[in-house]
C-alpha cells in the first residue's frame, strides 16, 4: 500500500474520526455490545457463509477451503479488535488493508457493504436477544467508519492502479525509436487526443534532448481519423522538435488524409510531409550523410 496514502489517511482519520460521529462514549458503548455478543462470533460467522454461500461470488472467490479458512481467521480478528474499539493508528491500518485486499483479489464494493449487512443484521439480532438495543446505533456508526475507511482505500487504491496502466499504455502508444544515430521515428496508431498528443510531444522532446538527434519522423499512417484538432496537435509537435535543432518529417500521409487536411484549411506549408516512411527515411538518412542502395542495382 502507498505509504503517502496511508499515512495521511491515518492523519486524517485519527484527527477527525468525531467527523463520524466517533466519541469515547460511542467506544465504550460498542466494548459493552461486544462483552454481550462477541462470545457468538463463531455463530456469527457461520450466520455470514451460510448466507455467502448462495451468493455467486461464493464459487468465484470462496470456493478453495485453505482460502476459506484464511478468510475467516481474518474476520475473527477484525471482529475482535472491532469490539475492543481502540480507533488507533493499528485499527485504521487494519481497515486499510480490508480495502486494499478487496481491490487486489476483484471482490466489488456491493459485495462489500451486502455482507457488512448480513453482519450487522446478526450483530443487531443478538443485542436484542442480550438486553443490548441501546447499544445498536453506536456499532452502526463504528461500522459506518469502518465502511469509509475500506472504500476511501479501495477507491484511491484502484486510481493509483489505473494511472499505473495508463502510464504503461502512453509508453506503448508512444514508442520513440531511435533507428539510426542521430534518427528517431514515432509510428502513431489509433486515435489522438489532447491528452496522448502532449504524451507525445513530452516523449518525443524528451529522447530528442538524450539522443541529439537530428531527424525526427512521425509516422501517421495508422492514425484512424486526421481532423482539425489532430492536424493541429502534429503541426504542434513538429514545431517544437524543430525549436530543439530537429528536423521533422510526417510520413504515411495518404490521399484521404492529404484531401481532408486540404478541405479543412489547415496550413502545413512549414512542415515536411511524405506519402511513404520510405521516403522519410531516405530524407532523414541523406540528412545524417547516409545513403541507401537498393541492393538490386548492384552489380548492373
Amino acid at each position: 500500500m502507498n505509504g503517502s496514502f496511508l499515512d495521511s489517511t491515518i492523519r486524517e482519520l485519527l484527527t477527525h474520526r468525531e467527523r463520524f460521529g466517533i466519541t469515547d462514549s460511542l467506544l465504550g458503548d460498542v466494548r459493552a455490545a461486544g462483552k454481550l455478543t462477541l462470545g457468538k462470533l463463531d455463530h456469527v460467522i457461520k450466520s455470514f457463509y451460510d448466507w455467502l454461500e448462495a451468493q455467486p461470488e461464493h464459487d468465484v472467490f470462496f470456493s478453495d477451503e485453505g482460502v476459506k479458512d484464511r478468510v475467516k481467521q481474518s474476520q475473527r480478528a477484525y471482529w475482535e479488535t472491532f469490539f475492543e474499539a481502540n480507533v488507533d493508528e493499528r485499527y485504521v491500518v487494519n481497515r486499510c488493508e480490508v480495502g486494499a485486499t478487496h481491490l487486489r483479489i476483484g471482490l466489488p464494493l456491493s459485495m462489500y457493504f451486502a455482507g457488512n449487512t448480513v453482519f450487522q443484521s446478526t450483530w443487531n439480532e443478538l443485542l436484542s436477544a442480550s438486553g443490548g438495543d441501546g447499544l445498536k446505533e453506536s456499532v452502526a456508526s463504528l461500522l459506518s467508519f469502518d465502511a469509509a475507511i475500506v472504500v476511501e482505500t479501495y477507491t484511491q487504491k484502484h486510481l493509483e492502479t489505473i494511472e499505473v496502466q495508463n502510464r504503461a499504455l502512453a509508453e506503448m502508444s508512444t514508442p520513440v525509436t531511435e533507428i539510426w544515430t542521430g534518427v528517431l521515428l514515432l509510428p502513431l496508431v489509433g486515435l489522438i487526443d489532447s491528452k496522448r498528443a502532449q504524451d507525445t510531444m513530452d516523449a518525443v522532446l524528451a529522447e530528442i534532448a538524450t539522443t541529439h538527434a537530428r531527424v525526427f519522423i512521425l509516422d501517421i499512417s495508422g492514425v484512424g481519423v486526421v481532423d482539425t484538432a489532430v492536424a493541429n496537435h502534429l503541426i504542434k509537435i513538429t514545431k517544437a522538435t524543430n525549436l530543439m535543432g530537429c528536423q521533422s518529417t510526417i510520413s504515411g500521409v495518404s490521399p484521404a488524409i492529404a484531401q481532408t487536411i486540404v478541405e479543412l484549411g489547415i496550413d502545413i506549408a512549414a512542415v515536411n510531409t511524405t506519402s511513404t516512411m520510405r521516403d522519410a527515411l531516405e530524407h532523414a538518412l541523406d540528412r545524417v550523410g547516409l545513403k541507401v542502395e537498393d541492393t538490386k542495382d548492384r552489380g548492373r
